[in-house]
């Protein structure tokens, strides 16, 4: 039970990262639903030094830079929430450690089929230091790839031509559940992360067919057929180490929580066990779910398995969406006119069932209102006080509540024959 009726939850990832007070009638049960690792203790700098000396399936980083001249870290952009700032040193020190200097270090940020990113956005994710020192490189989907075979599910490699150059790659990115893969991190840092639109499109149109088949989907590894030829790609891009971090949110701050470092498939399997203890949800059934997009506000769908899990047939879901930038630019399933988009988007779109089925109504809380991301059926505001107006009409005084702070990261038990 929440004191008081008030929860804070986080909103405006990475610009903004502005709190919003959401209060309720004193007479209304309202409960927060929140992850495992909600209190986590943040790691030390001692532990992030020793995961990275002390591998999973692999030699240290060091080790591996030893004897080599140039290495490419390769980093996820702003669509994922991981704090990169905060290990990056780390990954630096190792390589350093290994004998590559300076001067022959570069970045990649890894934005696969998404929009271009910039100077501010590199600082805000991996710390202005080192875009002051170090080059840093967007990913370009559409030209200068190297060829490096293909996969046995027929997925041609096209690999970055500034990855595919260094000797020693890393890849630097978080665990979170994923629609395709599963689970975020390993082998996603290389496709769709920095190979070509080609390399997306061959992995990516596999998605529905192996969804109908169970061989794909959120929290899914096991025979994941849509990861299984992620890591095939990996592997033929010649990706040497991959550290994948957790991480907990609270106001304004984002506290990694678990670290695993070394071969991209093992040091990810022992990831996502770290996440099945620390992501873990329950949903609590309730009238009226509050489901907050953050920390990928421009990614939203992701965060709704917690309103579908936990409404009430005939309940009531907001949507709290906060994307200053407003949903994510996708060069394979993003819209370019009214009536065409990427070449998986699927059109004529089906507006005719509502994005939570069971819910009678879904109202979308958000101040960045764009016409081409809202379904028809959802119902906009631009504050908290004009949500809890509409939900008083039909609650009055008695009504449950289900909050989940941070639904993109959260995920609900899963079955064990996912793993």
């Amino acid at each position: 039970m929440v004191v008081n009726k008030e929860v804070t939850i986080s909103t405006k990832a990475w610009f903004k990262e502005e709190p919003i007070s959401l209060v309720f009638p004193e007479s209304w049960d309202v409960n927060e639903c929140l992850m495992a690792g909600h209190d986590a203790k943040e790691l030390t700098d001692e532990e992030i030094s020793y995961a990275l000396k002390n591998p999973i399936g692999s030699k240290s980083l060091s080790e591996i830079a030893e004897g080599k001249k140039t290495a490419t870290v390769i980093f996820d952009d702003l669509t994922r929430a991981t704090p990169c700032y905060r290990l990056a040193p780390f990954v630096l020190n190792e390589l350093k450690e290994g004998g590559i200097k300076d001067e022959d270090i570069t970045f990649v940020c890894a934005i696969g089929a998404h929009k271009t990113t910039v100077r501010e956005d590199w600082i805000l994710k991996i710390g202005e230091e080192i875009v002051e020192n170090y080059y840093i490189f967007n990913h370009n989907v559409y030209d200068h790839f190297v060829e490096r075979g293909m996969t046995s599910r027929g997925t041609p490699v096209e690999l970055n031509r500034e990855v595919a150059s260094a000797d020693v790659k890393v890849g630097l990115g978080g665990i979170k559940p994923h629609g395709q893969a599963g689970f975020g991190g390993g082998a996603k840092i290389i496709l769709p992360g920095v190979v070509s639109l080609k390399t997306i499109e061959s992995n990516h149109r596999r998605t529905p067919e192996a969804r109908a088949r169970g061989r794909a989907g959120v929290g899914m590894i096991r025979n994941n057929i849509i990861r299984a030829d992620m890591e095939e790609t990996a592997r033929l891009a010649g990706l040497d180490f991959k550290v994948d971090m957790l991480y907990r949110c609270a106001p304004r701050e984002r506290k990694v929580i678990g670290l695993t470092a070394g071969d991209f498939v093992e040091e990810h399997r022992a990831g996502v066990d770290l996440a099945r203890k620390l992501l873990v949800t329950e949903p609590k059934e309730a009238d009226i779910v509050i489901t907050n997009t953050y920390p990928v506000e421009d990614e939203a769908g992701g965060a709704l398995w917690t309103a579908r899990a936990a409404v009430k047939e005939g309940g009531d879901v907001v949507v709290v969406q906060q994307a200053i930038e407003g949903q994510t630019h996708h060069y394979v399933y993003g819209q370019f006119g009214k009536d065409y988009g990427g070449h998986l988007r699927e059109y004529p779109r089906d507006f005719s069932q509502s994005p939570v089925p069971k819910a009678k109504r879904v109202i979308v809380l958000s101040e960045y209102w764009n016409k081409k991301d809202m379904h028809p059926l959802t119902t906009w505001v631009k504050s908290w006080d004009e949500a809890l107006e509409i939900l008083k009409q039909d609650y009055g005084e008695k009504a449950t509540v289900s909050i989940f702070p941070y639904g993109y990261l959260q995920h609900p038990p899963l079955p064990d024959e996912y793993f």
